[in-house]
């Protein structure tokens, strides 16, 4: 068992997307979105439910939220909006566009608070036009104290470099582009950082120095680095999330993401741990697939 002095989430909350939509509003900037694409709400609940199913058959702790509002149609991507750390502080976070604003709850607030929990609301920098959305901007490898950013329209530089001094975590920012020459819009989709194993499509990051630099940081400890391709992060291989269970770490990524890898990858990925894939089709026309769905509760939030 490798829970030892862990730094994964010990939980997961995720929203239920009743309401489920691909979001014209977020088109502009992410490239994983499938544009255009017809709403099946249902089908989308359907991918949810088995996903929470499945991870509770592994042991994974799972409080699950009902979307509250028609009007939020990335409701089911919670990750973006808040964040919890292990010494009770709670990040709220500003967001790009106005749909993804109006999903932040009071109520799941005073869910995953407690009274000692010390939160720091960045919503307001948002009438700044300063955004940083949450663990999808930015990738934290807690074990180190370190945050991992790629530049975009949704990830304020300076913003996160005061967080990441309030947070007293080093930062690593970088460029990062798709094949079409697009910035990554999430950090998260082409990197995974956990307590035993690392993800990441260093190939998008065209600055030879700052490729080092990542790479320097991913493998300054005893962790596997499982390198993805440009076409595996495309497919959602980076968006990947660690998780605790009383019997051990599991590794969460789509089953589109796992079909992507090859064998080598695969037994690398298991010789370490389990891995859960949920079949999400319908959720990744969003733009966003496994690990943008949970939000990892840690510490005395759990």
């Amino acid at each position: 068992m490798l829970t030892t002095g862990s730094n994964n989430p010990h939980s997961v909350l995720m929203i239920r997307p009743l309401h489920f939509a691909v979001n014209a509003e977020t088109a502009a900037d992410n490239s994983f979105q499938a544009e255009g694409s017809p709403t099946d709400t249902g089908a989308a609940v359907q991918e949810f439910d088995a996903m929470v199913d499945s991870l509770r058959a592994a042991g994974v702790v799972v409080h699950v939220i009902e979307q509250d509002r028609t009007d939020t149609p990335d409701a089911v991507f919670p990750n973006n909006w808040f964040s919890t750390h292990a010494d009770g502080t709670l990040v709220i976070y500003p967001m790009a566009v106005p749909s993804r604003r109006r999903e932040r709850r009071q109520d799941i607030i005073d869910r995953v608070a407690t009274a000692e929990s010390a939160i720091l609301d960045l919503s307001h920098e948002e009438e700044e036009g300063r955004i940083l959305e949450g663990t999808g901007a930015i990738v934290f490898d807690h074990r180190q104290r370190c945050a991992f950013l790629t530049k975009s329209r949704r990830a304020e530089v300076t913003l996160f470099e005061e967080l990441c001094d309030r947070l007293t975590y080093r930062v690593v920012a970088f460029d990062a582009a798709g094949r079409d020459g697009s910035p990554i819009y999430h950090t998260n989709v082409m990197m995974a950082v956990g307590q035993h194993l690392a993800l990441a499509g260093l190939t998008t990051i065209g600055d030879d120095k700052q490729r080092s630099d990542v790479r320097r940081h991913l493998a300054a400890v005893d962790r596997p680095l499982i390198e993805l391709t440009a076409e595996q992060i495309e497919s959602f291989a980076g968006n990947a999330l660690e998780i605790d269970t009383p019997n051990g770490p599991v590794l969460v990524m789509s089953a589109t993401g796992w079909a992507s890898l090859n064998d080598v990858q695969r037994d690398q990925i298991e010789s370490v741990m389990p891995v859960i894939t949920p079949q999400l089709p319908t959720i990744e026309k969003s733009g966003g697939s496994a690990r943008c769905m949970m939000a990892g509760l840690h510490g005395p939030t759990a």
